[in-house]
Formats: C-alpha cells, structure tokens, sequence
C-alpha cells in the first residue's frame, strides 16, 4: 500500500496514454472549529479517462468531503483540482457550475428523482442547464433511459418503480449529458443485493463503453467490482 504524501495515487491499473480527467494535487480541505478539523490533509490523486475507481474509508474519513470536492460541490482550502485539465479550486461559481453540469455526473445513495415528474421528464430536467442544444434533448433522455435498460417506463411516475428502477433512470439522468466523470456516492445503500448487483452489471457496461467512474463507498462488495481501489483514511488516500 502507498500512502498518498508528495506522489499522485495513480494506480497500476491506469492507462498511462490516456488523459486525465482528475487530478488533485497536494488538495487540503479544512473545517473551522475548536479545535480546526482536517478533513483532507495534501492529497494527490489521478484518474485517467475510461478508469474505474472505488474509493473506500470508514465514517469520518473524508469520503464525503472528497466527493463534494471532486463534484465542485465545495472548494478545497489549499491545493489545486483540475478536471479535464481545467484547474477549478479559483474559478468563479459560474465556471464552476458550468462544468459541474457539463462534465460531472451524479448517482447518490437516496434517488433524487421528482415524484410528480415521468421517469423521462426527469432525466431532461439534467439536459436545461448542461449546454445539450434543445432539439437534441428528448432524443438524447430517451437514448440514455434505453442505455440503462428503461426505455419501457418513460411515461411511468418514479413512485410506482422499485429502489433498482429508480436507481437505473438516475443513473440515466446521470449520464444524458455526455460527462466525462461519474461519480457515485453509496450507489447500493438503499437496494437489496439482487438490484444492487444490477446497478453494479450497468456501471460495469458504462465503463466497458468508455466512462470514467469515481464510487465513493463503504462496502466491500461495490469496491471489489472498481478496476482500481483507493483507501481514504485521517484524510489521506493509499492505493489497495
């Protein structure tokens, strides 16, 4: 195991001839209080385009704070995150919501799907703010729900789907827009283990397609199935 201090976590899984979509270089994350709590302290990490990596560490670790990072979610305190190349840490909220829609895909643990919205109405709601020209939208939502393997519920309300169909139209929503990362967050935690293993088969098809994916998570069985593992502890990453 190397430990994250000074030298990129690049994995020896990585394609050295691909581009990098992430890279965090000596990123620094600190909460005010009494006393000051470090939650990231100097990470380094590369994620080269078409990688799959789980990213695993116990409650308090700096999981989450490293996916609002990595989501321009929140700004690290020192250090400097690049996405695609484009440095991000002093970039106006514009720039950064801009990329945030344009190149960042979302799945959480709790659905996030609009109840009074169909399962097609949800994923274009993805497309307003992303830069997708408008005529291309409905094509593009009912392509990426038919990717996922729900292009026979588009006009279904997320209420009568099970936790695995939810899972798979916000996956959809997650990817219409042609982002270059994905990130997951706790992507099982609320799906029994047959749709849990569903949603792992898909993100295995997305990766087989070219995607890169960043799965922040607690459990085993979801990291074995990344590529690529990195453990984040006392707010430092290691390669497993």
């Amino acid at each position: 195991m190397t430990v994250a201090t000074g030298a990129a976590v690049t994995g020896a899984g990585a394609s050295g001839g691909a581009a990098p979509v992430v890279e965090l270089v000596g990123l620094t994350r600190s909460f005010s209080g009494s006393p000051p709590v470090q939650a990231l302290a100097g990470v380094d990490l590369l994620v080269r385009e078409g990688e799959y990596v789980s990213v695993v560490g116990p409650s308090g670790s700096g999981k989450s704070t490293l996916l609002h990072v990595l989501g321009l979610l929140d700004r690290p305190t020192g250090g400097d995150y690049l996405l695609d190349g484009v440095p991000t840490s002093a970039t106006s909220e514009g720039r950064r919501a801009q990329l945030r829609g344009g190149r960042i895909g979302f799945v959480f643990q709790q659905f996030h799907l609009l109840p009074h919205r169909t399962v097609l109405e949800n994923v274009l709601l993805a497309t307003l703010y992303s830069g997708v020209p408008r005529g291309e939208r409905e094509e593009r939502a009912r392509a990426a729900l038919e990717r996922v393997g729900m292009g026979h519920r588009l006009h279904a309300a997320p209420t009568t789907l099970s936790g695995g169909e939810r899972q798979r139209v916000a996956v959809a929503r997650a990817v219409v827009t042609g982002p270059s990362l994905l990130l997951a967050d706790e992507p099982t935690g609320n799906l029994d283990s047959v749709s849990s293993a569903a949603v792992l088969d898909l993100f295995d098809e997305l990766h087989a397609g070219g995607l890169t994916l960043v799965v922040i998570t607690h459990d085993p069985v979801v990291s074995a199935r990344a590529r690529r593992r990195v453990r984040i502890s006392d707010g430092l990453l290691a390669e497993v």
